[in-house]
């Protein structure tokens, strides 16, 4: 036990950790003690300037948490072009619809340069939602408000079917 509470609590990489996860608004309302549980299902991952993170069409399985560098967000045009749609800096995440669903990804991400992210993959949540309920309560409330405002941006600029119909896939 004492080894423990000197592993997590006195080691000055996991401080660095948590210091940076506290600021980022997707782990809003979680507790310091909760972090430890939050780190074990976090993967670190580096990438090289121009390497891509991942294709637009590519099976999304993760949400990358931007710890260090620049990553552009782009998409294809239909004239066979490159749309940029964001360069997001440290503290932003992106690829959050691939925690809800397994569907292809909706744009690519490529590495601006040297970029350090922290990977949430779905099963990962999946684990932290049955075995720390709070943890992935927060995670997935903050998803839900995300997901919200950019639909009600959306449904500000344009008409939207708001049908509730829709079949969506059972989530087990």
């Amino acid at each position: 036990m004492i080894r423990w509470f000197k592993d997590v609590w006195l080691d000055s990489e996991f401080n660095r950790k948590r210091k940076f996860l506290q600021r980022v608004s997707l782990f809003h309302g979680i507790s310091r003690r909760e972090f430890g549980h939050l780190f074990q299902a976090l993967v670190v991952r580096s990438y090289a300037p121009g390497e891509m993170l991942f294709h637009e069409g590519d099976v999304g399985r993760a949400l990358f948490i931007l710890e260090s560098g620049r990553v552009e967000i782009s998409r294809k045009t239909p004239d066979g072009g490159t749309l940029q749609m964001a360069i997001l800096n440290p503290g932003d995440y992106f690829g959050e619809m691939s925690l809800l669903d397994e569907l292809p990804r909706t744009a690519s991400a490529a590495a601006m340069e040297p970029v350090r992210v922290h990977l949430l993959y779905k099963t990962e949540l999946e684990k932290l939602v049955k075995q720390v309920p709070h943890i992935g309560a927060a995670i997935m409330t903050h998803l839900g408000m995300l997901l919200a405002a950019r639909l009600r941006a959306l449904a500000d600029s344009s008409p939207v079917l708001l049908a509730s119909t829709i079949k969506i896939k059972e989530v087990v």
